[in-house]
């Protein structure tokens, strides 16, 4: 048993982190929770994203470049046929903060972790850092009117979605340190030597975001719906980047499969957060570890196969 645990830490640390992480939130919930309602998922998501933007070199930006037309296929997608696919699944969860959760999934960029697990299944990991910073950027902009286009039901004391609320939470804990990070990165070039640090940076990070929204989990049979749904829009996702990956070569048609099926649990946290209050972000905990457990196990498959 404990050989087995060893592998999986050893093998994959991402996951491991996770579910360590998870554990902890569910055990020691109510003090997280406190951290919840004062702003702590939006600060740990600035260093997220601002830790991993700087791993990522001016060289990277302009191999996804090169691959513009597998770009601008995945980055529409993302803003259309992914919205509407976790608004059909967030019929399945019970209507109030677990649906509106759910249906966040959908709206957030491709997952950070996505770069490193293209790269595991030896697949164009700069086309899926191009995917990274497109969708992001997109998610920044689109994620608030989308989510008023589709009128999610309000809870008691809410009043529908404010898109230039959410506009400018995105924009000050996504976007500002995405730039900065990608500009630290290309001015100063001798911080690459920091590459490592801020990798290990953005993984202890990964871990305070999940347990941090594990935190506003209370386990019920109510969750089985919102698992199913979960799960759901997984294995549609994965169809969905499977079909765009079908007439490229196989480095690129693994980034289009991992990108496109990894979604960013900790921004769609945020957004969730910004849009509808900290209890919705519950579901994105449960969505991190699905997400992850795809990804890796996927890339494992995709390497081996190769």
């Amino acid at each position: 048993m404990f050989s087995r645990a060893r592998a999986l830490v050893a093998g994959y640390p991402e996951l491991a982190t996770v579910l360590v992480a998870a554990g902890v939130g569910l055990t020691i919930g109510s003090p997280l929770a406190w951290l919840d309602r004062h702003q702590a998922i939006s600060v740990a998501l600035a260093v997220l994203v601002g830790s991993t933007a700087v791993t990522i070199s001016p060289a990277a930006l302009g191999r996804s470049a090169a691959a513009w037309r597998s770009l601008i296929l995945a980055l529409l997608v993302g803003v259309t046929v992914l919205p509407a696919l976790s608004w059909a699944v967030s019929l399945l969860a019970p209507a109030g903060p677990l649906r509106d959760g759910v249906a966040t999934v959908g709206l957030a960029p491709c997952e950070i972790a996505s770069v490193a697990t293209t790269a595991m299944a030896g697949g164009e990991a700069a086309l899926s850092v191009g995917v990274l910073i497109t969708s992001t950027v997109a998610t920044v902009i689109l994620a608030g009117p989308i989510l008023d286009l589709e009128a999610l039901s309000p809870g008691p004391g809410q009043h529908g979605v404010s898109p230039s609320g959410i506009i400018a939470s995105l924009a000050l804990v996504v976007a500002l340190p995405l730039a900065a990070g990608i500009g630290l990165r290309a001015r100063v070039p001798s911080i690459a030597r920091w590459e490592r640090p801020a990798g290990t940076t953005a993984l202890v990070t990964v871990a305070v975001l999940v347990a941090l929204i594990a935190a506003e989990v209370h386990l019920s049979t109510r969750y089985l719906p919102v698992l199913a749904g979960l799960g759901s829009f997984c294995l549609g996702s994965a169809v969905i980047g499977w079909t765009l990956g079908l007439r490229s070569g196989r480095p690129a048609r693994a980034a289009l499969l991992l990108t496109t099926s990894m979604r960013d649990f900790a921004i769609a946290a945020g957004l969730a957060a910004a849009a509808f209050g900290t209890a919705t972000a519950a579901p994105l905990g449960l969505y991190g570890v699905l997400v992850l457990a795809w990804g890796t196990a996927a890339a494992g498959y995709l390497r081996r196969v190769t």
